[in-house]
């Protein structure tokens, strides 16, 4: 059954000291930088608005990633005509080159690369945790080489935050540690643990940060890898910090879609109804109508703009590999459901031609085919959504997109 719920503050009954502390804050200045209405619900799967100072988020919602302060092969209003609400930085990539310092001086990351909505950044933990051999833990933070000159440099909660307070992020990410699956569960029950202290550092480096703690909002990150005791002690953890909005970390790392579904039939219901739920790094597009179906509100995900530059095209049928000789002398177009302007304009032979000569328009013209795609499935899921639709939704869309 449909239904409407306006969320104007952080969830605070039944949810720890620190949640109901924050309550005293003016609720204008509040609902000013961060609200979230759902709109409808489906089963688990919801609907529904998030409204910040620079424009509005609807949800379900993907995020493309700017690495690099650019969505790699798009201009920026490229990237807003296919439907995009809000994009990704990445805190670590930005902090190396060009430097936050340098970034806030030249006015901060939105004029800087010319995106005015909103800004979601990452933390910089992950990445820093991939280089397993250039970084050392500790509980100040991580002490990590660059991976571009070697230069030595220390990541904590209080240097992420700032990183991404001089950004001029609007979603600012908690810090925290993504461990490896295969590893004990003592020891993922120690960097969980740890993550936790971290997400209240970053709480209380954020909530310092005078006027963009006024403008911004605040993600903390559930760990837990794939254990539903631990996950739920996180989410607890999280909860008594009080957050915006909970992200669901650790998952999307080689374990599998059947392990990750599993692992989010229990992580999405351990965290606040009523605040914006984030899977982190996720994914394909069955992956994303399967997590909507267990209640996940917001996506990211690098899949649709490298697998463009690939020679890879998602479509209502199914992935198409352009490089295939198949499509030599195929005149249809990628997609006749999709208006962008490799579908409207050119053919799967032309296509695969700049595909196998390298040229630059071929990833191009299928990185914005794939994010105008992933915008339009978001769209047909919200609708869905709306009209109580989404279990015929989500099983027609299997049917025509798994037969491929």
């Amino acid at each position: 059954m449909a239904s409407r719920m306006t969320i104007r503050m952080p969830p605070c009954d039944g949810y720890g000291a620190g949640a109901r502390a924050r309550e005293t804050l003016a609720g204008w200045i509040m609902a000013e930088r961060f609200q979230f209405d759902i709109h409808a619900s489906d089963g688990l799967a919801r609907s529904g608005l998030i409204r910040m100072r620079r424009g509005e988020i609807r949800t379900p919602a993907f995020m493309p990633v700017g690495t690099a302060a650019t969505v790699k092969a798009m201009k920026p209003e490229s990237v807003r005509a296919t439907g995009a609400d809000i994009i990704l930085g990445n805190t670590y990539h930005l902090m190396l080159r060009p430097g936050a310092e340098r970034v806030a001086k030249l006015g901060g990351l939105h004029r800087f690369m010319n995106w005015q909505r909103p800004i979601l950044t990452d933390s910089g933990g992950y990445q820093v945790m991939s280089l397993s051999d250039l970084r050392k833990i500790t509980e100040e933070g991580v002490t990590f080489a660059s991976h571009l000159d070697g230069s030595r440099h220390l990541l904590s909660p209080e240097r992420s935050t700032e990183i991404q307070r001089l950004l001029g992020s609007d979603i600012v990410m908690a810090f925290d540690e993504c461990p490896k699956l295969d590893q004990p569960r003592e020891e993922i029950e120690r960097s969980m643990e740890m993550s936790m202290r971290w997400a209240k550092r970053s709480r209380e480096a954020f909530d310092a940060g005078g006027e963009h703690a006024t403008a911004a909002a605040l993600f903390g990150i559930q760990q837990g890898a794939l254990d539903e005791q631990l996950r739920m002690q996180s989410a607890q953890a999280l909860t008594e910090i009080g957050f915006d909005g909970y992200a669901i970390g650790g998952l999307a790392v080689g374990e599998g879609q059947e392990a990750m579904f599993a692992t989010l039939d229990f992580a999405s219901g351990q965290l606040p109804e009523t605040a914006p739920r984030y899977l982190m790094g996720v994914g394909k597009p069955d992956d994303l109508v399967g997590a909507v179906e267990r209640g996940v509100d917001m996506f990211d995900c690098v899949l649709p703009t490298r697998s463009g530059r690939n020679g890879q095209a998602f479509t209502w049928s199914g992935p198409l590999n352009l490089k295939n000789a198949r499509h030599a002398e195929d005149t249809v177009p990628l997609d006749e459901r999709c208006p962008c302007p490799a579908c409207a304009d050119y053919s799967r032979a032309y296509l695969h031609h700049l595909v196998k000569s390298g040229e630059i328009l071929g990833g191009m013209l299928l990185t914005e085919h794939n994010l105008t795609f992933y915008q339009a499935l978001m769209q047909a899921m919200r609708d869905a959504i709306g009209e109580g639709q989404f279990a015929s939704f989500s099983a027609d869309f299997r049917r025509d997109y798994l037969k491929s």
